[in-house]
């Protein structure tokens, strides 16, 4: 199984998992986003993408005008696609992809839904962070035959690093 999800409860670590495994593996031609929190005044005001570079653009706010939303926050899906394409574009060159998060926020994308079929279905492997609850894509894609799907929380992602990072080595090095 060369996919692998990592799951659990919102704030569990999951995004963090990504980006320090996503770190370890950089020198493999890894390519991907992780998405962080915006914090005004002590609460969450939108979320921000970034490539494993550090670059990033605002994908959702509560200020923002959209008819695409996830709870208060307005989806920008047109930034978000567009800077997906461009961190997902050149297959070429990339030997496996880190993916933060397959979501309800992202699977307003249509190019985004499209994409990460692609990417599960291709020969690299996929380390991506999916939605604990969720229908349609995302219990589709949970439902795959080639994903290994690892449940985290707080007590044990440590040791889960040490897991994956063994298990992603094995499937870089076959």
């Amino acid at each position: 199984m060369k996919n692998i999800l990592i799951t659990g409860i919102p704030q569990s670590g999951k995004t963090m998992l990504l980006r320090k495994l996503a770190t370890v593996f950089k020198e493999f031609n890894a390519t991907g986003f992780y998405t962080q929190e915006i914090v005004k005044d002590g609460a969450r005001v939108g979320f921000e993408m970034f490539n494993l570079s550090g670059d990033g653009r605002v994908i959702a706010h509560t200020d923002f005008k959209s008819k695409v939303a996830v709870g208060r926050f307005k989806v920008d899906v047109k930034t978000f696609e567009k800077f997906m394409e461009e961190i997902l574009g050149d297959e070429k060159k990339v030997n496996i992809y880190f993916v933060d998060e397959i979501g309800k926020m992202e699977c307003f994308s249509k190019k985004f839904s499209k994409k990460i079929v692609e990417l599960l279905n291709s020969e690299k492997p996929v380390i991506a962070t999916i939605s604990e609850k969720g229908t349609g894509l995302i219990a589709d894609i949970k439902k795959r035959s080639d994903v290994r799907l690892i449940e985290i929380n707080p007590v044990n992602r440590d040791l889960k690093l040490k897991e994956l990072t063994l298990l992603i080595r094995d499937l870089l090095i076959e």
